[in-house]
Formats: structure tokens, sequence, C-alpha cells
């Protein structure tokens, strides 16, 4: 294995991580925003306010959005898989 084609599979690796979690990450990003100009405009310092929006928004986004995420993971593997043959010997 050289080094071009471990950077290769390190770079694939990174993007799809990214490319899945992105997302999720940026629908909790978005709420917890909108949940704290709501307790900052309310003056409502509850810290467990902040979770359950967000983890029904990043629930509801897996739902929606599994499926796709699902495949992306799996193309990722099977062309993994696929190429093994260039990886050992």
């Amino acid at each position: 294995m050289t080094q071009e084609l471990l950077m290769q599979i390190a770079q694939g690796s990174v993007y799809t991580i990214l490319l899945v979690t992105a997302p999720a990450l940026g629908v909790g990003l978005l709420v917890g925003l909108l949940v704290s100009i709501f307790q900052a405009t309310t003056q409502i310092q509850e810290q467990t306010l902040a979770f359950i929006p967000k983890i029904v928004a990043v629930l509801a986004t897996i739902i929606i959005a599994g499926p796709w995420m699902l495949r992306v993971v799996v193309e990722f593997a099977m062309n993994i898989f696929g190429n093994l043959h260039k990886f050992v010997g």
C-alpha cells in the first residue's frame, strides 16, 4: 500500500464523515441558535429547555435523511471492500 493510496482512503473517510454528519449537525446548530435567541428574549434561563428541541430536531433529521446517510456510508464501504485487493500484498 502506497502513501498516495493511504491518503486517498483517509481523505475519502473524512469527506464521507463530514457529508453524513452535516445535516444532523446543521439542524442541531440551527435549533440551538433559535432556542438561545428565544431564551435571551424571554429571559428564561432553564438549561434543560435547550436539550429537548435539539434532540427532537436531530432525531427527525436522522429519520428523514437516514436512508441517504446509509446509502453514502454503504457506497464508501463497498468501495473499500471492492478495492481490498489493492491494499493487501
